[in-house]
């Protein structure tokens, strides 16, 4: 009998739930490659954007916490967002530590072309509407879960 025969159940990778969500996320983040390429961005930057053309100016602090990243991924990436000339980064007039976020002008236009990504990126994968839905659902659940 090979040592992988004596393997429980539940050491399987068949029976786990965290690797077909890993699999899927990065399956995701390559599917927005190409969408995404025309507006010269990677899918981080992306959602960093989203974020800003939510609420146009914020500091890094809550900026992090909106998208659940630390200032070791922020920094470089609002860095190279801001060498594009899509965002400005200034220190916070009442608290010189903090870096304030906003969405210059530019940033603001990329909107615009972004408007049908996540339209394209549906119909690419097939996933009926209100499935997608569900999942989402149950991703945001599972991340409250082990948030708490």
């Amino acid at each position: 009998m090979s040592p992988a025969s004596k393997n429980p159940p539940q050491l399987l990778l068949e029976n786990q739930i965290c690797f077909p969500l890993y699999s899927a996320a990065n399956a995701l983040v390559r599917a927005y490659r190409p969408l995404l390429e025309d507006l010269d961005l990677t899918y981080l930057q992306y959602v960093v954007l989203m974020v800003l053309w939510e609420d146009s100016s914020l500091n890094v602090k809550e900026l992090g916490e909106r998208l659940g990243l630390d200032s070791g991924t922020l920094t470089p990436l609002l860095k190279r967002l801001e060498s594009k000339g899509l965002v400005d980064r200034r220190r916070s007039e009442t608290d010189e530590r903090a870096r304030i976020i906003t969405v210059t002008p530019a940033g603001l236009a990329l909107r615009d072309r972004a408007r049908e990504i996540p339209q394209k990126l549906a119909c690419s994968i097939g996933l009926p509407a209100k499935k997608g839905q569900q999942l989402r659902q149950l991703c945001q659940e599972l991340l409250e879960a082990l948030q708490e």
